[in-house]
């Protein structure tokens, strides 16, 4: 059995689907259910004994201690975070108590159950704590991608909590001797991603007949993750990671951001033709995000030669896929726009001069 925090997320529930498809182990789903979690995500395995879902917050110490003492898992994956840069900007409160104090208590429950098991299930025991590229700040274009030993350069309240996180895990492990691991994603995209992200919102925007606001001009570069290629590398590193080690997980696409769009509404031309015209008469711009990294880019080396993991997605393969679900299941996307979230777009978004 495993236990899973933010397991209602983008990222978790496609990690929990992964891991109840490929085998019969148990997992706990530990999710507070904030505007980015979302049971529907789960719909599959709703009746599946083997998914335990607790709603919860990662902050109640408590409420852990007893979960891990009740189900007595070999495994804690942490994906629970709060993790929109703009979201970070406007309100960066809820990412320090999340991602930060959120991090320290899971910690402290795990030590503390950890501590209390029988030998052989202490050498067992993983902490898998699933973080971003981003604690590693903003590259030029000719620099070389980050590989797991660069410096870590914050640039923004999310990325400065998270990289905060990271350290306390570190911390943790060479302390106490907590078996932690530790891994850095780039961007993810795929099912189930809420659409305040890049791709969504394009893909959710362009068939509602509604702008495509690109920040600036466009050319901040991200490397891009299929979330089903993220979710092996978990699993690889959970089976096969060195105790107290960060790996780096990329994608190998590098891409600037108009050209996701531009590659998004060629896509949907194919797929779900407008009556007249291209989807990317659709485009406009909007002022830039404060403090906007320019580029992003990950070193997969340590991985790949260590654990043997490499994506299966290309860009190509993995956006077209994306874009099929998204088609396939606009009443799971109507279904997340509530009235807060579209509260939300509206202020991003007008604050940079845009409007609808």
């Amino acid at each position: 059995m495993i236990f899973v925090t933010g397991g209602a997320g983008f990222i978790g529930s496609n990690f929990v689907l992964a891991s109840l498809a490929q085998g019969e182990e148990s997992v706990i789903n530990f999710d507070k259910l904030t505007y980015a979690g979302n049971l529907n995500n789960l719909l599959s395995v709703q009746q599946d004994s083997r998914h335990i879902f607790v709603q919860g917050d990662i902050c109640d110490t408590a409420q852990v201690a007893a979960l891990l003492a009740e189900y007595q898992p070999r495994a804690i994956v942490h994906f629970a975070a709060e993790s929109h840069v703009d979201r970070s900007i406007y309100g960066p409160g809820e990412f320090i108590q999340t991602n930060i104090n959120g991090t320290f208590s899971l910690l402290e429950a795990a030590r503390a159950y950890w501590s209390g098991l029988p030998k052989a299930q202490q050498e067992a025991f993983r902490f898998l704590h699933v973080s971003t590229d981003e604690v590693y700040g903003s590259l030029e274009k000719d620099d070389a991608p980050f590989t797991e030993q660069h410096v870590y350069a914050p640039n923004s309240p999310y990325s400065a909590s998270k990289a905060a996180s990271d350290h306390l895990v570190r911390a943790y492990h060479h302390t106490y001797g907590l078996p932690t691991l530790t891994t850095n994603c780039s961007n993810n995209y795929g099912p189930y991603h809420f659409p305040e992200k890049l791709i969504p919102l394009m893909i959710n925007n362009a068939l509602a007949g509604k702008s495509l606001p690109i920040y600036g001009d466009g050319q901040q570069v991200r490397d891009w993750l299929y979330v089903g290629d993220h979710c092996a590398a978990i699993h690889r590193v959970l089976a096969q990671g060195k105790l107290g080690e960060t790996y780096n997980i990329g994608g190998w696409n590098e891409k600037t951001n108009l050209e996701v769009v531009h590659a998004l509404c060629d896509l949907l031309d194919q797929m779900a033709p407008k009556a007249t015209g291209s989807y990317r008469s659709q485009i406009t711009t909007v002022q830039d995000r404060p403090g906007h990294d320019r580029r992003y880019a990950i070193d997969a080396k340590k991985i790949q030669s260590e654990l043997g993991w490499m994506p299966v997605e290309t860009f190509e393969t993995g956006l077209r896929k994306t874009v099929q679900w998204y088609l396939d299941n606009q009443a799971w996307v109507q279904a997340v726009q509530s009235g807060a979230y579209l509260e939300w777009i509206a202020h991003n978004y007008q604050q940079r001069g845009h409007k609808e």
